[in-house]
């Protein structure tokens, strides 16, 4: 089940790494359940702290009724008083089931707490959300669509590019602006304007994307993006590896010869799309301006490394970037 999705269930299993998706799911559960009784509050468990008992005290039928929800955390440790409560209970499951009662029981993977999570996810009714990372530029556009459409809004194709390309792979600060978004058209369409007026300026600036930049002879994009991932403290010798990659495999595809990409790639064990890629990006370049480029880098490599004085590790990453821009055919 999506986080997007979740809603009170006799046992909900946040399984994954993700906390922010966690995190969303948890907040669609308790919303849910205060809409029925708005002075519930959970109580919450975790195996860090939990003593015997807790657990089962917790989630037992009162003689006076009412509902019961029960957050129980870090069901990652592989054993402890709260994993063997919850063992217990799903071993006896008939005495707590109870429709007043929802448990929510967060496993934030790894392989520690795996009985524990089988019990729970046999148990009947039991739903499973996937709290997975969103590792892909896919993953994250259709993230931010569920979430809007759980928020009750829509967000425009272009709005999500935006969005997805403003803030990449921050799963936390992706879902936080979408539902700013949300909230500021109330339950309407949040369009390009609105997305570009919340995220301009705001880029992610990985290595690669500084690389791409660069070698596409763009010095103003190319600086920007570098100001962006000194901002988001990318590591300097990883923006240098990135650039150096790229002119790598361009050397390597231009030394190869002419021919197609199929058959260059099988050559040189490269993907074919790298090898289009290098062949396209090569039409403004010459064999002096690779070497060029690639000894500004070397010289920067030293000077991130504090090899040599010469430069503050800022200024030395600029001066390279200006010369790789610089080495570029027109």
């Amino acid at each position: 089940m999506s986080p997007f999705q979740a809603a009170p269930a006799p046992v909900v299993v946040l399984a994954g790494t993700e906390d922010s998706l966690a995190d969303a799911a948890l907040r669609r559960v308790r919303d849910a359940l205060t809409d029925r009784d708005p002075a519930l509050e959970p109580h919450r468990l975790d195996a860090a702290g939990a003593a015997a008992g807790d657990l089962l005290e917790a989630v037992a039928p009162s003689l006076f009724g009412g509902t019961r929800f029960v957050v129980a955390t870090g069901l990652e440790a592989a054993a402890g008083p709260l994993a063997a409560d919850l063992l217990a209970m799903a071993a006896a499951w008939e005495r707590y089931a109870d429709p007043d009662l929802t448990l929510v029981a967060r496993h934030a993977g790894g392989a520690g707490g795996k009985a524990v999570l089988a019990a729970l996810t046999a148990l009947p009714g039991a739903v499973t959300v996937d709290c997975a990372p969103l590792t892909s530029e896919r993953s994250r556009s259709d993230a931010v669509r569920a979430y809007a459409r759980s928020l009750g809004a829509a967000v425009a194709e272009d709005a999500v590019s935006l969005v997805v390309g403003a803030l990449g792979q921050d799963t936390a600060e992706l879902l936080a602006v979408t539902r700013q978004l949300c909230d500021t058209v109330d339950g309407g369409r949040v369009t390009a304007a609105d997305a570009r007026a919340l995220v301009a300026g705001r880029r992610e600036a990985r290595g690669f994307d500084v690389a791409d930049a660069l070698v596409a002879g763009d010095p103003a994009d190319g600086l920007a993006l570098l100001r962006h991932s000194q901002v988001q403290r990318v590591e300097p010798v990883l923006v240098i590896g990135a650039i150096g990659a790229k002119l790598r495999t361009m050397a390597r595809v231009a030394a190869a010869g002419r021919g197609p990409a199929a058959s260059v790639a099988r050559d040189l064990g490269l993907p074919p799309w790298q090898v289009e890629r290098a062949q396209r990006d090569l039409r403004r370049w010459t064999p002096e301006g690779l070497a060029d480029a690639l000894t500004a880098l070397a010289d920067a490599d030293a000077a991130v490394k504090g090899e040599t004085g010469a430069f503050p590790a800022p200024y030395a990453l600029e001066r390279a970037a200006l010369a790789v821009v610089a080495a570029r055919r027109g």
